[in-house]
C-alpha cells in the first residue's frame, strides 16, 4: 500500500462497523454514533443500498468479528484505566473513530494514532466535514513498522516510556513479515508492568474463504499468519506475563447473547496480552 494512498481494506473495516449501525438491531455488539460520519457523504446510502450483500452469512460473520474486535479492545482498555494505564496508542488506526466519542473515563488519557499518512488524511477530512472535533487528548502520527522501530517513532510523538501504556493492534499483523511484528512486540513489552496489547492475527488453518484474496488484489497482502498456541507462545517470549486468547464461547457469553445478535465469530484470533 502507498503512504499517500488510504488503506482499502480500513476503509471496508470501517464500512462494516458502520453497517453495524445501520443494520443490525440493537443491542449492538459495538455501540458507534459516529461510525457513518468518518466514511464521508455519501456513505449511509451506499450501505443501504448494498444492504442484501451485507446481510448474507459471508457478510454478516465478517461484520462480527471486526465489531468484536473494536468492542473487546476497548473493554480491555476500560479495565486498564482502572489499573493506572494513562497512555493509549492504536497502531494501524485506520478510521477508528474511538477518539471522537470517548467516554469521561477516557478524558485523561493520552491517545495517539498511528497509521499511513494516506489513511489519516482522508479519516481527518471526513472528521472535518461531518463537523466532528479531534479531542485535544488526541494526537496522529506515522510510523512505518517495516523500517522504523516503534519505540523511536514512539518517542518522537511523546509518548512517555515510564508510564503504563494500552496498544491496540487490530488487522495488521497478516500485513507484516514476522520478523517486522516481533519487534513491535519487544517495544510493547518494554513499557512498565500493567501495560497491555490487544491484537488480532490471521490463522492459516481457519481463515474465511476469498478474505486473503481480496485483501491481496485490493494491493494489500497477507504475509504472516499464527495458529493460537503460536501467538500465545510469541507474546509470552516476548515478555507478557499474562494472555487471554478470546474463545468463541467465551465471545458469545460476553457479546453475542441476544437472539437478535450477529453470529459468534467462530475464530480464535484475537487476543489480550499484559505485561
Amino acid at each position: 500500500m502507498q503512504q499517500k494512498t488510504a488503506s482499502r481494506t480500513a476503509l471496508a473495516t470501517a464500512y462494516m462497523r458502520a453497517a453495524h449501525q445501520l443494520l443490525d438491531p440493537p443491542p449492538r455488539v459495538l455501540e458507534d454514533p459516529t461510525a457513518v460520519a468518518v466514511l464521508g457523504p455519501g456513505a449511509e446510502q451506499s450501505i443501504k443500498e448494498s444492504a442484501a450483500r451485507s446481510q448474507t452469512p459471508e457478510g454478516r460473520a465478517l461484520r462480527a468479528h471486526m465489531v468484536l474486535r473494536s468492542r473487546f479492545a476497548e473493554d480491555r482498555l476500560a479495565a486498564a484505566v482502572g489499573r493506572g494505564v494513562t497512555q493509549y496508542v492504536i497502531l494501524g488506526a485506520g478510521f477508528d473513530t474511538f477518539a471522537v466519542r470517548q467516554p469521561a473515563w477516557a478524558r485523561n488519557l493520552r491517545i495517539l494514532e498511528v497509521d499511513h499518512a494516506g489513511t489519516q488524511q482522508l479519516k481527518r477530512s471526513h472528521l472535518a466535514a461531518a463537523g466532528l472535533a479531534v479531542p485535544p487528548n488526541a494526537g496522529f502520527a506515522t510510523i512505518d513498522f517495516e523500517r522504523e522501530s516503534l519505540r523511536d517513532g514512539l518517542l518522537r510523538q511523546g509518548i512517555e516510556p515510564a508510564q503504563r501504556t494500552f496498544f491496540s493492534w487490530l488487522g495488521v499483523t497478516m500485513y507484516l513479515r514476522e520478523d517486522a511484528i516481533d519487534a513491535v512486540l519487544r517495544s510493547v513489552a518494554e513499557f512498565p508492568a500493567g501495560s497491555e496489547i490487544v491484537l488480532t492475527f490471521a490463522s492459516a488453518s481457519n481463515t474465511p474463504q476469498g478474505v486473503a484474496e481480496r485483501a491481496a488484489e485490493a494491493g494489500e497482502p497477507w504475509l504472516s499468519f499464527f495458529e493460537p498456541q503460536e501467538m500465545h507462545d510469541k507474546l509470552r517470549g516476548a515478555g507478557f506475563t499474562s494472555v487471554e486468547l478470546l474463545t468463541p464461547l467465551v465471545a458469545k457469553s460476553r457479546y453475542f447473547y441476544a437472539p437478535s445478535s450477529l453470529p459468534t465469530p467462530v475464530r480464535t484470533t484475537i487476543v489480550a496480552a499484559v505485561r
